[in-house]
């Protein structure tokens, strides 16, 4: 089965289409799929459900998704780097499901692994728990949480082999794994793609069975969510 297509855009043909619920991996600007991102934004889905950490910047990630309104919800954690994304939502243009960064780690771990709910004591007692069961462990009370299975999921590793395992690049790893578990069709980019045998065992941070398609994006641009600079004497 050859899993490596020629391009973004083809990759995810036949596969992504209005109204889907998709994953997309990333920690801020770390470790998202820009090739796939832009191919996305090029494909015109539109009435998207997208589950990430965060929804990018204004104009660059996921941000390109709310300029062209193709994203009507989102699941997310955090979303203040994102002007668009507040006007929309404040606007009452544009869906949240507000989740804690665990919790969002672990629906999405647990969707991979087949597990549909869970309880955790993160969220009790706040919005978050409100029309969700509660139940009572060891004398704590917690609220059950379902996990997430999206139609597709859109990744980044560092590098891939011929079969799909996966390496990831530090921050990368951040959400990415999971994301790529949880999707009933799991779509990556990578900067380097290997054959079969070249990555070592204890080298594959995932491995190839969850992923369907894989595509080359060599020269990512890697943009800096906040570029910080300080000053020191003399220089």
């Amino acid at each position: 089965m050859n899993k490596i297509y020629p391009s973004a855009a083809e990759a995810l043909q036949g596969v992504v289409e209005d109204g889907q619920m998709l994953a997309v991996g990333g920690f801020g600007l770390c470790g998202i799929p820009e090739a796939l991102i832009e191919a996305l934004r090029e494909s015109g889905a539109k009435n998207l459900t997208v589950i990430s950490n965060n929804a990018g910047v204004d104009g660059f990630g996921l941000g390109k998704l709310l300029d062209t309104r193709q994203i009507k919800k989102m699941i997310s954690s955090y979303v203040g780097e994102n002007k668009e994304f507040e006007r929309q939502y404040l606007a009452g243009e544009l869906e949240l499901e507000f989740t804690p960064q665990g919790t969002l780690a672990e629906k999405l771990r647990a969707g991979g692994a087949g597990i549909p709910a869970f309880f955790t004591k993160t969220g009790v007692g706040t919005i978050v728990a409100e029309g969700k069961e509660l139940r009572e462990f060891d004398g704590h009370t917690y609220v059950m949480e379902r996990s997430l299975v999206p139609d597709v999921s859109l990744v980044k590793a560092q590098v891939a082999d011929t079969s799909g395992n996966l390496r990831f690049n530090l921050t990368a790893r951040n959400f990415n794994p999971a994301v790529a578990m949880a999707g009933k069709i799991c779509i990556v980019e990578v900067e380097q793609i290997v054959e079969l045998g070249e990555l070592k065992p204890d080298d594959v941070h995932l491995p190839g069975i969850y992923v369907h398609r894989i595509v080359l994006n060599a020269e990512p641009e890697k943009r800096i969510e906040k570029r910080t600079l300080s000053e020191k004497q003399g220089v």
